[in-house]
């Protein structure tokens, strides 16, 4: 599949780099690997830190395992096969990565060898199979019950970094072998920060608290946030929840194959603009998850990509009142035949006052 996005692009090679596209290629988890394809065949070069989890990992594919740079070698090979034209993620290698490879490459080369081909792998990645979609459902089911089992130290006093601790551990002890991305603990006023890592700042008698986390379950994410309420809401507090709230629904239920991405975006944009708050939301509206916590789609204004069955989003509207408060409803969804299936229902988002 890859070989052949590749031709499409313009080159008989592919160079591919990144941990995750390279996970998801060969099924190695090492940090240190580079993989060469060409003619129908590929490698897998990293060195011996590697040699027994390359080999059991990446089964049916040559391994190659020496100290010299996993990504110069992977160029002799290419160079060796007779490739005269590579792509590499562009995205992915810096420019003093790609000046070090073309050196190693011989001068009649170093030209035109490497094609930027930016996001090839990345694109593939993006349209889930049946067992990737059971490795994100499991991901998404760990934070539902993350979630349900947090809020006992969601208290008045309590410290931002103490509550997400907590979770943190939980998740550790239900397996995750990660958190997804740092925690996001933030309350009163702080709840209006869109990323506000969780801090010493102490959760309000009354006010809002957002929790935003994700796990790593067996290479796949996840991705969520509920916002709960401490003590007794006031109208506004009320109606501004109400509002993301309904737009949050929104989005989800424009989620199906053949829809653009900007039109999911206008979907909850459209619900805050009638109710006067669309310039509190300053962000987009969802991003693809797998692998990687951002991954595409990217569920934005005017993006022209349409979602395809097999593709998990978030879907994540936010309303952000500087030095008051902030609401930020967020749920995965998979894309199906027939729209969108919510893979954090079991987390409710209805109003919570604790």
């Amino acid at each position: 599949m890859a070989i052949r996005a590749a031709a499409a692009a313009g080159v008989e090679a592919l160079l591919v780099t990144h941990p995750a596209d390279v996970r998801y290629l060969t099924g190695f988890t090492g940090s240190n690997g580079a993989l060469a394809m060409a003619g129908g065949r590929a490698c897998l070069f990293t060195d011996g830190r590697y040699k027994t989890q390359a080999k059991t990992e990446a089964k049916g594919l040559r391994v190659v395992v020496e100290q010299k740079a996993a990504t110069v070698l992977a160029v002799e090979w290419l160079v060796a096969a007779g490739v005269k034209r590579c792509g590499f993620d562009a995205a992915q290698t810096s420019v003093a990565g790609l000046d070090k490879l073309r050196k190693t490459l011989p001068g009649s080369l170093r030209r035109a060898f490497f094609v930027p081909v930016e996001g090839l792998v990345a694109r593939l990645r993006e349209v889930k199979d049946a067992d990737e979609i059971v490795l994100v459902r499991r991901a998404a089911d760990l934070g539902c019950k993350l979630f349900e089992g947090v809020l006992e130290h969601v208290v008045a006093g309590a410290p931002e970094v103490e509550v997400a601790a907590a979770l943190e551990f939980k998740a550790r002890m239900a397996g995750a072998s990660a958190m997804s991305f740092e925690t996001i603990v933030a309350s009163g006023e702080r709840s209006a920060l869109p990323h506000g890592h969780a801090t010493a700042a102490t959760l309000p008698r009354r006010g809002f608290c957002t929790l935003d986390f994700g796990v790593l379950l067996e290479g796949y994410c996840s991705d969520m946030t509920r916002t709960v309420h401490l003590g007794k809401a006031n109208q506004q507090e009320w109606d501004v929840y109400h509002s993301v709230l309904e737009a949050q629904k929104a989005a989800v239920a424009a989620v199906a194959p053949g829809i653009s991405c900007g039109d999911v975006d206008e979907a909850a944009r459209s619900v805050l603009r009638r109710d006067k708050l669309d310039r509190f939301f300053s962000h987009s509206t969802g991003h693809g998850v797998g692998l990687e916590i951002h991954e595409g789609p990217r569920l934005a204004a005017k993006q022209k990509q349409v979602l395809e069955a097999g593709m998990v989003v978030t879907i994540e509207p936010g309303v952000y009142l500087p030095g008051e408060f902030g609401i930020r409803i967020e749920d995965m969804v998979l894309v199906t035949q027939s729209g969108g299936e919510v893979l954090t229902a079991a987390s409710p988002k209805a109003w919570i006052e604790l």
